[in-house]
């Protein structure tokens, strides 16, 4: 389901305007206009589609509004920016930012709704559904407002659809479509859409065209209407089988409006809904239009990361460097007053170091969190390259086969789901490579278990003395770089060892663990062995103080000695 980014900006400013200012000092009065103009300016680009300036801005204004402890405006702008990071694709950065908000609510009202919606969003765009389904009812408590509850029952539904939850996502859109009122008539035609296309994938089908004809045809008088876009991809899912020309019209429609409007994630299902059109003779200008467009949205949606966290950085930086003067001068003061405020001087003195202290330690628990954060877009850079490198082409080919081959024979389905099984077992390995390793007491068992997902009909694995090993006394650390060194073996064997027969035997003795592995597979020469995964096996080994070495010749197998203390 889509939603406008900027209706929740629109009514973010609403929302705000009414809240009750409190009573301000001299200076603080100063510091709030300076943090106002900032605010304003930061809703101005953003206006303006001028999202990396309207974010500085914003970040700008909360570290003055900082100084006079205005956690309205706080929270204001600290969701702004939540926003901002949501439409540009940084999730995990959206979430840290509502964060740092929740310490300035002071009470459960229309902002922890517009926070817990804003969560709710993010992990949904995740597929975390269930958590999203959890911040979206704890939005709705604090949800006095009829748009405001309208749209988190909206967003609610939206997470049922996800979920295949038909029936639950009927009744909420049911019951609010009925109570909506012309006032807010653009939300209501989302609502009706959305029904429409609940009814649909339940399988009533005449039921729901219906209702996302009578959206579609309510929504010509708007001009550019982004809720078109969901309409226009709902009826060419519809017609994908029954009609695909009609289908194709849709689809067209879609990705023109969601061009205009800069809506990237929308072009991408329009062209997804275009490669696999049975109207069209030649999809190819699609698939490499949506390759393209898919490579483009990663590398602009990193590029947004990263401004983000400078800006946040520099930020942090520069308020530090104020600190930091701010104390010199207060120190040189007092050293010019030493004679005569000796006593105190020393108090200060302590005080000073005091804050010096809580400084330093808020400086490396900050640098702290920034190689978290590195480590964790390192990973996602990763997995994308992953799927870039190891699923594109083989999605691109099976589409090609689908256009070349006649599918009505039976071994060219059969042909086809194999492809399309080895693809999903391809996808599977990679989750697989990225999931968090037990290393408590079922160790051993999910270790055997994840090296018996390799056994197939044409390969079989042993493994022999694995219980032998007293696992409770090794570190978790060595638990994992096993696990992760017998899974990239795993994966290597199935790439390229061809192997029908693998023999993994553990041994323990007082100080040491060795593994031993033997396959029957094609081998290769021993001067091409320490390349890719493998180079990463001996890394990981030497790591934790381990040795590892490896056997192989031609057409003679693969043999490989890991050797670690306890």
């Amino acid at each position: 389901m889509l939603r406008s980014p900027f209706f929740y900006f629109i009514f973010l400013v609403f929302l705000f305007s009414c809240k009750e200012r409190p009573t301000l000092t001299a200076n603080e009065k100063i510091i709030k206009k300076e943090a106002g103009n900032f605010r304003d300016k930061g809703i101005e680009t953003y206006q303006q589609t001028n999202f990396d300036s309207s974010f500085y801005y914003f970040n700008k204004s909360k570290t003055l509004y900082e100084k006079t402890t205005d956690s309205a405006n706080i929270v204001y702008v600290l969701s702004q920016m939540a926003n901002i990071q949501q439409i540009n694709g940084d999730y995990y950065g959206s979430r840290e930012t509502l964060t740092e908000a929740l310490p300035y609510v002071k009470k459960r009202d229309i902002y922890t709704a517009t926070i817990n919606n804003f969560f709710g969003i993010a992990d949904k765009e995740l597929s975390n559904y269930d958590d999203a389904i959890y911040y979206y009812n704890e939005a709705l408590k604090d949800c006095d407002d009829v748009i405001c509850k309208q749209s988190i029952l909206n967003n609610i539904s939206a997470v049922n659809i996800k979920q295949q939850k038909y029936n639950e996502a009927i009744k909420i859109l049911e019951a609010i479509t009925k109570t909506s009122g012309e006032k807010y008539e653009n939300n209501k035609l989302r609502m009706i859409d959305n029904l429409g296309y609940a009814y649909f994938k339940k399988g009533l089908n005449e039921k729901g065209l219906l209702l996302m004809q009578n959206s579609a045809n309510l929504r010509k008088t708007f001009i550019d209407d982004y809720g078109s876009i969901e309409n226009n991809l709902h009826l060419s899912e519809y017609y994908s089988e029954s009609k695909p020309q009609k289908s194709k019209q849709f689809a067209l429609n879609a990705y023109q409006t969601a061009t205009k409007m800069h809506s990237v994630d929308e072009r991408l299902e329009a062209l997804s809904l275009l490669m696999i059109n049975n109207s069209l003779s030649n999809n190819t200008v699609y698939i490499k239009t949506f390759i393209h467009l898919n490579d483009s949205i990663l590398k602009v949606r990193n590029n947004f990361k990263n401004k983000f966290a400078k800006i946040k950085y520099d930020s942090k930086k520069e308020k530090d460097e104020n600190e930091k003067l701010r104390l010199e001068k207060a120190e040189n003061l007092l050293l010019l007053q030493e004679a005569k405020y000796q006593k105190i001087f020393f108090l200060i003195g302590i005080i000073a170091l005091f804050v010096i202290l809580i400084y330093s330690r808020k400086y490396y628990q900050n640098r702290n969190r920034i190689g978290k954060i590195k480590t964790a877009y390192d990973t996602e850079t990763r997995i994308a390259k992953n799927i870039h490198d190891e699923l594109a082409n083989d999605v691109f080919y099976a589409i090609t086969f689908t256009q070349t081959q006649s599918l009505t024979k039976e071994e060219v389905k059969e042909t086809l789901l194999q492809k399309l099984n080895h693809i999903y077992t391809r996808v599977r390995g990679i989750s697989r490579e990225n999931n968090t390793i037990e290393t408590g007491a079922n160790y051993s068992i999910h270790l055997k278990e994840m090296v018996s997902t390799y056994n197939s009909d044409s390969t079989n694995i042993i493994i022999n003395s694995i219980e032998k090993v007293n696992w409770d006394i090794i570190d978790d650390i060595k638990k994992i770089a096993i696990h992760r060194v017998l899974q990239e073996l795993m994966v290597n064997m199935k790439k390229h060892s061809e192997a029908s027969l693998v023999v993994l035997k553990f041994e323990s003795t007082a100080n040491t663990i060795t593994i031993n592995y033997t396959d029957n597979g094609k081998g290769c020469e021993k001067n091409q062995i320490i390349k890719n995964g493998l180079q990463n096996m001996e890394n990981r080994i030497l790591a934790i103080k381990g040795t590892i070495t490896f056997d192989s010749e031609p057409e003679k197998g693969f043999r490989v000695k890991i050797s670690m203390p306890k």
